[in-house]
């Protein structure tokens, strides 16, 4: 199946990701740095918290998708699967990283992901409160409508790395990644979707991270991609049902760091 899309339909859906994210901050940050109710999804001891923000940004999201594309299906992280026929389908997760929204961190983001026959294709790393936008598709990627690249880094042992918790890996995971610290120049932790944005606009060189969902990947895809850089699951697959995924600036070095997740993968 062929999954591009034709120029003048790219232009509209890239126009339309962005009306979007205008919508969903709207909402965001009339929460942000406020007095905001936090409940807990989970009941068995853990915390994973949502708010008014991230249900309310959301909805503002599906209520414009369903008005302007009726057909399209969407997937959000708060209120599930709409499925069709059409082979679009949009991906959102409202507040990526609601942790730091709830302790007034600026590096949580809204992201819009669009899928065409199951391959993303278009994707927004929005940040209302900092004013970045990261737009990225299948050839290129901007911030604030400038061009970005990844920078070059072909070497571990000159890059910077960052996933948002090392405890957020199991305990067969941990070691990988261990490996992979030790043989990087820096490591930043907690940034959530901000790492990729960061590294798409070429100021960072490897994100690694596991047990993610669909609406916590598929909107920074084109973002790392179109920048020129890798985002795939460790063993180079497309990512998705894993829930692993690697993004790497440099493909020289990108082939290096999928050799070692290749090899865990198959373990």
């Amino acid at each position: 199946m062929n999954s591009s899309l034709p120029k003048a339909e790219t232009e509209e859906l890239k126009a339309f990701s962005c009306v979007l994210a205008d919508a969903a901050a709207e909402v965001s940050l009339k929460y942000f740095r406020q007095p905001v109710t936090v409940e807990n999804k989970l009941s068995d001891g853990r915390f994973d918290p949502v708010t008014q923000a991230d249900r309310g940004a959301e909805q503002a999201i599906r209520t414009l998708i369903e008005a302007r594309y009726p057909d399209h299906q969407i997937f959000g992280e708060e209120f599930g699967r709409k499925q069709t026929d059409s082979p679009f389908e949009w991906v959102l997760d409202p507040i990526d990283g609601t942790r730091a929204f709830i302790s007034g961190l600026p590096t949580w983001g809204t992201l819009i992901g669009l899928r065409y026959y199951g391959e993303p294709v278009i994707g927004v790393i929005d940040q209302p409160y900092m004013g970045e936008r990261y737009l990225g598709w299948t050839t290129g990627a901007t911030l604030n409508g400038n061009p970005i690249t990844t920078r070059f880094c072909p070497s571990l042992s000159t890059a910077t790395l960052s996933t948002t918790d090392p405890n957020l890996f199991t305990d067969a995971e941990r070691p990988l990644f261990d490996k992979i610290l030790g043989k990087s120049k820096l490591a930043r932790y907690g940034m959530d979707c901000y790492a990729y944005a960061i590294l798409s606009s070429g100021f960072m060189d490897v994100v690694i991270e596991s047990g993610l969902q669909p609406y916590d990947m598929m909107a920074l895809i084109p973002v790392v991609r179109g920048a020129g850089g890798s985002a795939t699951g460790w063993s180079g697959e497309s990512p998705g049902s894993s829930g692993r995924l690697l993004a790497v600036g440099d493909p020289e070095l990108a082939g290096k760091l999928l050799k070692i997740t290749a090899a865990f993968d198959r373990n």
